[in-house]
């Protein structure tokens, strides 16, 4: 199994990189035994202005072939975070690679959330792109906890 976060924009140094690394260092550190690998995040960049649908063409080519692709969207599913656990836990049980996509600014272009093998919103609000990777890191090490029975989340 693998994990990839692909996401729209390069996270520049500052509290949210610095966030966003903790969280991932957790999660490989928790993952490990439990048969979850670490993330691999993989940035690209529009520079040529070419909005969503340029952007999706990029995030595309680092979707990795036959991962399971799961869009962080603000019309999504909002599962609580014992129901994300155990839809990773599902992954992993099925060795099945999966892929989080994190659009830009503007969101996702509506062919790439056509793809995707879920849905996830993390809340009726919208978030800025570059938070949403904190909150979705910070979820992954949550669910590795809950996956291992620490007292990290409290129900």
């Amino acid at each position: 199994m693998r994990i990839d976060i692909a996401a729209v924009g390069r996270l520049r140094k500052g509290p949210e990189a610095a966030m966003v690394a903790d969280y991932l260092d957790r999660f490989a550190r928790t993952g490990r035994s439990l048969g979850l690998p670490p993330v691999a995040l993989h940035e690209v960049e529009d520079k040529r202005g070419g909005g969503m649908s340029a952007e999706a063409e990029l995030l595309s080519r680092a979707i990795p072939p036959g991962a399971a692709l799961v869009v962080m969207d603000e019309r999504g599913e909002q599962p609580t975070s014992p129901d994300f656990a155990g839809r990773l836990a599902g992954y992993r049980d099925q060795a099945r690679d999966l892929c989080f996509v994190i659009g830009g600014a503007d969101g996702l272009d509506p062919s790439l959330r056509a793809r995707a093998d879920w849905q996830i919103s993390l809340g009726r609000m919208v978030w800025p792109h570059m938070l949403v990777r904190v909150m979705l890191a910070e979820q992954l090490y949550r669910a590795a906890t809950i996956l291992a029975g620490s007292p990290y989340h409290r129900e």
